[in-house]
């Protein structure tokens, strides 16, 4: 049985060198005893099946799970899950994010020897098409007022031990979580008394999309993730601290976009905390 579980979810893949490299980032781990487990998430366009194909010859510890209707990336990810029969669960997403060579060695080792945590992220490089745009820092230690702005783990960091996942029966699937399901999933393990960590180290390269021209998420979505931060607040008590950053979302979605994303590049190069679903 392999130690690490790494699981990605895969939708209407149209660049196969973004997914190459994503996953190559996994075979050239320093840790060795892994398993990748990629979920085609009823693409319906025909080249995702013939990426992940191509993909799958490229190291025997690549399994390849498809189904007919897509799920959302928490279907996605719960149907790796399933699947996976490692110790701990790694995520990595694909689209020209990268894991960088000791990234799943670090943390491991680090899950290995603190027992008093269920799931630890990083440090991310952050990019969009041009450039490098900076630096995600995520706080070490994370309390339930973290939460209150925005999610403190980078989601495609964080390896989680298994046991902790089927504890909380995985991502929750439902509207509102469509775009959160990392936040949701966080907020409901904390609520259960259970915690995670970031170490400081840079370990991920991450892909953002920074467009002053369109808005990064609609108003529906932000409004679904209202939804999630009631839910996330009122189940680890904080709901009173909470109410104000409820409705956070819906307000930034006020903006217009090329003031927006000009917020969101300089908050990356002057290196304070960020988040990809601000």
């Amino acid at each position: 049985m392999p130690k690490v579980s790494v699981i990605m979810g895969v939708y209407n893949c149209n660049d196969y060198r973004g997914l190459l490299l994503s996953v190559q980032s996994i075979i050239n781990q320093s840790f060795k005893d892994w398993e990748l487990i990629i979920c085609n998430d009823g693409s319906t366009n025909g080249k995702t099946s013939q990426f992940l194909e191509k993909v799958s010859l490229l190291d025997e510890r690549i399994r390849i799970i498809e189904y007919r209707n897509n799920r959302g990336l928490a279907g996605a990810l719960n149907c790796c899950l399933k699947y996976a029969n490692g110790e701990f669960i790694a995520r990595q997403d694909e689209g020209y994010d990268q894991s960088f060579p000791h990234r799943l060695e670090m943390q491991t080792k680090f899950l290995m020897k603190f027992s008093e945590y269920e799931f630890v992220g990083s440090n991310c490089e952050v990019f969009d098409d041009a450039s490098t745009i900076g630096v995600l820092r995520c706080p070490k230690i994370v309390s339930k007022e973290s939460f209150l702005w925005n999610s403190p783990f980078a989601h495609p960091t964080v390896v989680f031990r298994r046991t902790a996942l089927v504890n909380v029966k995985g991502y929750r699937q439902a509207l509102e979580t469509k775009r959160c399901e990392d936040y949701d999933l966080f907020m409901r393990m904390y609520s259960v008394g259970m915690r995670g960590y970031n170490l400081q180290e840079i370990l991920y390269r991450y892909k953002v999309t920074i467009d002053s021209k369109k808005k990064y998420r609609s108003m529906k979505d932000r409004l679904c993730e209202a939804v999630v931060r009631y839910k996330g607040f009122k189940k680890m008590g904080i709901i009173l601290k909470g109410a104000p950053y409820v409705i956070k979302p819906i307000l930034v979605g006020l903006l217009p976009s090329s003031i927006f994303a000009k917020i969101k590049r300089n908050q990356l190069i002057n290196k304070n905390n960020f988040h990809k679903n601000t």
